[in-house]
């Protein structure tokens, strides 16, 4: 079709059928043959490029005419050599500028210009287009436009890829599909066509004399994905490089196009990724453009990624957060986030700039909720929690990040420096509080009172089955994360209990027996602390066990939690209360702080499976408590440590809390024993008014009194309620790198899908694990934390016809082959799986 004919039957016509009346603005004068041609019996042609008195008098007639219920014609075609009127005051000037309101406009934006509609009429040529356009300040003449391309439609390369548009063939040529890639090595004759083709569409000039997609491929990718680079470069191209060949200016939007496509296809993003990291090495760019700080805005290359990584860390010290959440979310769908080193970084960096963001705001507002303890103690349950949690998800962050060059340490720093600064002021005011209100708060809920108030009177009936999970080291924001998963099962309530002081295991767990706040009581025996319960020791689970099995009976039974969960436990009919143990999450942080963290999401999933074990058991409810909370002390410096006050200490609890005898000083209160509920052997108190224990070296501790170590979580679930979304239609699909089946990284990226054919699962969201499981069913690999995953459960949510990309964290003791899942997280039943095999090269 002529840029005539596609001016003519696909701009002017449609529009003037549409709205009666049509004026055609025309300063250059271009149009005029055609409107003049658009003239017959059903349209009135008016030109005003004569006389605007006589053009005026006609348009009059015209519209007059077409407004009679026996008209001789049905549209009016108003021709105006002019530049169309924008302003009202223009439009009161001129005029035709009524029947333009009361009909249609050409042009009538920036998409009616006259560059715009030769692209639209040539699409496949949009490069010589523009080429001819920048020759020419009037702009090229029709049958310039209609020059272009020669008549050429591609026949071969149209016929053996099975597509139509011109960006669809330089697509199909740098990756084509299975398919294309048969029909390309079983058919001849295209090899010729596509030199054309690329000359034509990129302006580029095919080297390599071979005929086989391979050798096209090489060069094709190279230009194409430089020539991206260089367009996108804002700076002057090094010396060294100018001779690397590229595509002109007017191949940019083609250009662009092409390479977001290549990046945006889940299909296509693993070549994508090994070609651009190819060509970075060949053309050595890093070196070449070490010299260089601005790179644009398209990370094409690997390399550029990290320009915009040190760019986000620069955000970070310079405390400019805006330029560093400016990084974040330019990079949100980077195709770099494929790799998963690369997602570990970024990660990081996210979860620095939340917990640095976060702390300055609870800061500012510290003030407004430090005049009372209640007061604090709601800002806690309210908001301030989230510190701790952001915290615990940058420490994780860090845990999970191998940084070799110490190129995050900035970071770190800034972070932790932010935090550390905001619990000390917190703390500050905390200590105040304890030292004229005492502890527990008066009014709330004490761990001394759980079991009195919640589940006393639930077991005076007797059939009545309930579950009592008794948790080690749940603090209170994982309570809040545990809460928000358990509700995706069934109704659950969370309140906030008061630890026993100290709070440590020993005391902690004796706490939640029946009577212990009337009866718990700390005893020193042979230079020990020793809890009792009346006259009962209850120091160790088994003695705390026998208290409720001679109250009980045989109602009641115990286990600990992962037996449970993983063997086939026999219940007996008669229980009604059965206590299940856990230890996990104080153990392994004691061990290693460090590296452990990220096992926490493991117990909450093996709680939430436990619920759901339960349910088909008969329980009606669960109460989940725990003994103390804990504080990440990652942020300690080297002399970070509260000096003991004077006076005879006999117990020294986890080198947060002392028992005895002595005085208060600038560093340390002292309170009454009495005055903390503690009852006993023991008069005083001591304890830091600092986050600082008294021993350095604890990267992980609780014991004393803070928010983070005395103010814990309690759950409540109701077992009895099943109404739980089907998701039996919906099907889950994953993969690795196309069909992969070798993974050369300890950090693969798995991507996920769910599907549905089912009209009603449109809307229906559904959470996912994924875990690397070796042949025995151990797990060898656990989603890092970022991105659209669940910090604390380590599990994704999906609504059907989404796709997304997980990394997992590999053993890294582990060789050998394994099994990725896909699994259910209330029952770990498997949704799918994929067998893969490491190979990796160190």
């Amino acid at each position: 079709m002529s840029i005539t004919a596609f001016i003519r039957d696909d701009v002017l016509k449609p529009r003037l059928s549409s709205a009666g009346c049509l004026v055609v603005y025309d300063p250059a004068r271009r149009y005029q043959q055609i409107c003049a041609g658009m003239a017959d019996d059903r349209t009135r042609f008016v030109d005003a490029s004569d006389s605007s008195i006589e053009s005026r008098l006609a348009a009059i007639l015209a519209l007059r005419e077409i407004g009679r219920p026996q008209r001789s014609f049905d549209e009016v075609l108003v021709y105006v050599p002019t530049k169309p009127p924008l302003t009202d005051e223009e439009k009161q000037v001129d005029p035709f500028a009524i029947y333009a309101e009361g009909g249609a406009v050409f042009p009538h934006d920036d998409g009616d210009d006259y560059l715009s509609l030769c692209l639209r009429a040539k699409p496949d040529h949009a490069t010589e287009v523009r080429r001819v356009f920048a020759g020419t300040a009037a702009g090229p003449a029709f049958s310039v436009i209609d020059a272009i391309g020669g008549g050429a439609s591609w026949p071969q390369l149209r016929s053996v890829l099975k597509v139509d548009s011109a960006r669809e063939i330089l697509t199909a040529l740098l990756a084509p599909t299975s398919s294309q890639n048969e029909a390309l090595k079983a058919q001849d004759g295209w090899s010729d066509e596509a030199r054309e083709f690329v000359q034509s569409t990129l302006g580029m000039s095919v080297k390599t004399r071979g005929k086989t997609w391979t050798s096209l491929a090489d060069e094709l990718w190279r230009f194409v994905l430089f020539s991206e680079f260089v367009f996108d470069l804002p700076g002057v191209l090094p010396e060294s490089l100018k001779g690397v060949p590229h595509a002109s200016p007017e191949a940019r939007p083609v250009i662009e196009d092409v390479c977001n496509r290549l990046r945006g296809d889940a299909n296509i993003r693993n070549t994508y990724i090994e070609r651009a990291e190819t060509i970075e090495t060949e053309l050595d760019l890093p070196a070449q453009c070490s010299m260089i700080d601005d790179l644009g805005e398209r990370d094409t290359f690997p390399f550029e990624e990290r320009t915009f990584l040190d760019a986000a860390i620069n955000g970070i010290t310079a405390n400019d957060t805006d330029a560093t959440r400016r990084m974040l979310a330019r990079n949100k769908n980077s195709v770099w986030l494929g790799k998963g080193e690369s997602l570990a970084q970024w990660e990081l960096i996210r979860a620095g700039l939340s917990l640095i963001e976060a702390c300055d705001d609870f800061e500012r507002q510290l003030p407004d909720h430090a005049r009372s303890q209640s007061d604090l103690l709601d800002f806690y349950l309210g908001s301030l929690r989230e510190a701790d949690r952001l915290q615990r998800e940058f420490e994780q962050a860090v845990g999970d990040f191998l940084d070799t060059h110490g190129l995050m340490e900035v970071v770190i720093d800034q972070a932790r420096g932010r935090y550390r600064r905001l619990a000390e002021k917190v703390q500050n005011v905390f200590v105040k509080h304890v030292e004229t209100a005492g502890w527990p708060p008066q009014g709330r809920l004490s761990n001394a009172d759980v079991f009195d108030r919640l589940l006393a009177d639930r077991l005076k009936e007797s059939g009545r089955r309930v579950a009592y999970l008794m948790i080690d080291a749940l603090r209170y924001e994982l309570g809040v994360a545990l809460e928000k998963m358990l509700s995706e099962d069934g109704p659950v309530e969370l309140q906030a209990a008061y630890a026993q002081l100290p709070s440590i295991t020993l005391v902690g767990m004796a706490s939640l027996l029946p009577g212990a706040r009337a009866d718990l009581s700390l005893a020193l025996e042979a230079d020990a602390m020793v809890p009792k319960l009346g006259d009962v020791r209850v120091g160790n689970v088994a003695q705390r066990m026998d208290v409720l099995r001679k109250r009980f009976g045989d109602r009641f039974q115990e286990m600990p939690l992962n037996e449970f969960v993983r063997g086939r436990p026999r219940i007996s009919e008669t229980t009604d209360l059965l206590v299940l143990r856990s230890t996990e999450i104080d153990s392994q942080l004691e061990s290693n702080p460090e590296t452990t963290l990220g096992l926490i999401p493991s117990t909450l999933k093996t709680i939430r499976v436990a619920l759901h074990k339960l349910r088909g058991m008969g329980f009606k409810e669960a109460v989940i408590v725990t003994d103390h909370g804990f504080f990440l002390n990652a942020q300690a410096g080297a002399g970070d440590v509260s000096m003991k006050p004077q006076g005879n200490w006999v117990i020294n609890a986890h080198d947060r809390l002392m028992l005895g005898d002595g005085n208060a000083d600038a560093h340390n209160a002292v309170v009454a024993a009495e005055k903390l509920g503690i009852r006993g052997d023991f008069s005083q108190v001591a304890m830091p008014r600092s986050m600082a224990p008294y021993r350095s070296g604890h990267l992980y501790f609780h014991g004393g009194a803070s928010l983070a170590e005395a103010v814990v979580p309690v759950l409540l679930m109701r077992l009895d309620d099943d109404d739980q979304i089907a998701s039996g239609k919906v099907t889950v699909e994953i993969s690795y790198k196309n069909g992969a089946k070798r993974i050369t990284t300890r950090v693969p990226v798995i991507d996920i899908k769910l599907t549905s054919d089912d009209m009603f699962s449109q809307d229906t969201m559904m959470e996912v694990l994924i875990e690397a499981q070796d042949i025995k069913g151990n797990v060898i690999g656990e989603p890092r934390p970022g991105g659209d995953l669940n910090p604390a459960t380590r599990t994704l949510s999906l609504m059907p016809g989404q796709s997304k990309q997980i990394a997992l964290r590999m053993d890294a003791d582990f060789e050998g082959k394994f099994t990725v899942k896909a699994l259910n997280p209330t029952t770990l039943a498997s949704f799918c799986a994929i067998t893969l095999e490491t190979d990796y090269t160190v």
